[in-house]
Parts: C-alpha cells; sequence; structure tokens
C-alpha cells in the first residue's frame, strides 16, 4: 500500500481525524505523487480519490482544489505550512473567550477547542468543561482524556445528558468541519446542543480556519456504517448513521478564526 491509499484508509477509518490534519495528510500524499509522476493524470486522479475520501472536510478540499490550480510544489508547501500553523495563530489571538470559573461545553474531538483550552489555562485562566461522549465512535473520550491531561476539570456525560448539565454551562465551543451559507457543518449532535444552548441564552462558538469556509454548491453529509451503531439489524429497522449535521446561524454567536471571532454576518460576507 503506497503513500496515497495509506492516507486514504486512514482517513476513511477515523485514523486521521480532524479537517486540519486531515488535509496536511491528504496534502503529503499529492506531495509525494507530484514529486514522483509531476501534474498530470496520475496527479489529477490522486486528488479526486483524496476529495472523495471525506467529502464534509472542505479544508482538504479548498486546498486540493488551490494546488490544482497552480500546480507547484512550492504550492503545496505553502498550504501545508498554513494548515501547520494556523491553530497557533488563532490560539494566541482568541484564547481569552474562555471566561474565568466558566463552565465550558464541548462535542467530539477538535484539535483547535483542545488547544484553545490549553492556551487559556496556560494563561491561569480556571475554567472547567463538559465533554459530550459523542456517539457512536465516542470521539469525546479523546477530548476528555486530553484536557485531564492536562490539569483542566472534566466531567464527561453521555450525549443525552447534555440537557441535565445545560444549567452548569455558560458557553460551548466546539470545532466545525465546514462553513456554509446553510450555517456550520460539525460532527453529528451540534446542532441539537446548540439549540439547548441558545433556548438557555447561551452563547455557541465555533474554531476554524478560514479555508472550512464552503463555497460549493451542495454538501455530501457521509453516512457511515451502520455497524457503528450497532453490530446486528433491528429486524427490518433501517439504520441511518449520519457523520455531521449542520447548524442554522441563528444557533450561532460567532466563529473563531485566524481572522478574530467573526458573527455570523461576517462570515456571509465572506461566502458570496
Amino acid at each position: 500500500m503506497g503513500i496515497l491509499e495509506r492516507v486514504i484508509d486512514n482517513i476513511q477509518k477515523i485514523k486521521t481525524q480532524g479537517a486540519r490534519s486531515i488535509a496536511i495528510a491528504g496534502l503529503w500524499a499529492i506531495k509525494e505523487v507530484a514529486k514522483r509522476d509531476g501534474f498530470g493524470k496520475e496527479f489529477g486522479r490522486a486528488c479526486k480519490l483524496l476529495e472523495s475520501s471525506r467529502p464534509t472536510a472542505v479544508a482538504l478540499y479548498n486546498a486540493i482544489e488551490d494546488v490544482r490550480k497552480k500546480k507547484t510544489l512550492e504550492e503545496i508547501n505553502r498550504m501545508i505550512y498554513y494548515f501547520e500553523n494556523v491553530a497557533s495563530l488563532i490560539v494566541s489571538q482568541n484564547y481569552k473567550i474562555i471566561k474565568n470559573n466558566s463552565t465550558i461545553l464541548t462535542h467530539c474531538h477538535s484539535t483547535l477547542v483542545v488547544e484553545l483550552l490549553e492556551k487559556a489555562w496556560e494563561k491561569k485562566i480556571k475554567f472547567k468543561v463538559i465533554v459530550t461522549e459523542t456517539r457512536p465512535l465516542f470521539q469525546g473520550k479523546k477530548t476528555a482524556k486530553e484536557l485531564s491531561e492536562i490539569g483542566i476539570p472534566v466531567i464527561f456525560i453521555t450525549d443525552s445528558a447534555a440537557g441535565f448539565f445545560i444549567k452548569d454551562v455558560d458557553s460551548v465551543l466546539m470545532g466545525v468541519d465546514a462553513i456554509r451559507k446553510e450555517g456550520v457543518v460539525n460532527k453529528i449532535g451540534s446542532y441539537p446542543l446548540a439549540v439547548l444552548a441558545k433556548e438557555n441564552d447561551i452563547p455557541v462558538y465555533f474554531a476554524g480556519e478560514t479555508m472550512k469556509l464552503d463555497r460549493r454548491k451542495k454538501i455530501i453529509i457521509e453516512e457511515r456504517d451502520s455497524k457503528e451503531i450497532i453490530e446486528r439489524g433491528l429486524g427490518k429497522c433501517e439504520i441511518r448513521n449520519p457523520a455531521f449535521d449542520i447548524t442554522p446561524w441563528k444557533y450561532v454567536a460567532g466563529v473563531v478564526t485566524e481572522k478574530g471571532i467573526l458573527k455570523p454576518r461576517q462570515i456571509l460576507r465572506m461566502l458570496r
């Protein structure tokens, strides 16, 4: 198995997760293809395979489309540099979104969210984090483990317990896979958490770089294997397992980016 096949396999099996990590892995893969075969037919095939490996991950799509237009190794390296460094820029500019003596609710696993929380903790801002388990793959476990290892107080809960704990929450902070006119695309379960927060006057923020702005006409919401939910079927029941949902802008207070904390109206102007 070559590097391209390994990268695609790791993306599809969620071994490589997080839009930024997926973009970096994809860029390294097409760099190897370009170095070996140039920017011809084989390069085009590799790009298409990578773009279809996780269609919701617009950061990978945007990066590959940029490279396909410019067709230089320099541009691939520039894109890799961007994704490797943009998080530190977002974190250094925006960690104060975490308020002292607050409780933050988060969902799934976002490297950027973890880094924002870690930076705030390093700056002596005291807070605790409620982390949802994030079914069906329990990606919240990774978040909870990483935060607890930093020393941040963590409360780990089932997804369905969010309503019970919402009275203790001051803000919701989640990652983002794509930023669209319809709203913010993120791990399944983000939308109901945003609605719950709005009903309780709690601000909801998503964090992600502007390379996640999605101007594509349509987005394909990936549906994964039903065995992630239940190993055996339930008679004639249809089992569906969408990986993402879309949170409409009316539930969003802002998006934490390298350009600052942007309001929905600012994002919508950028998407024109």
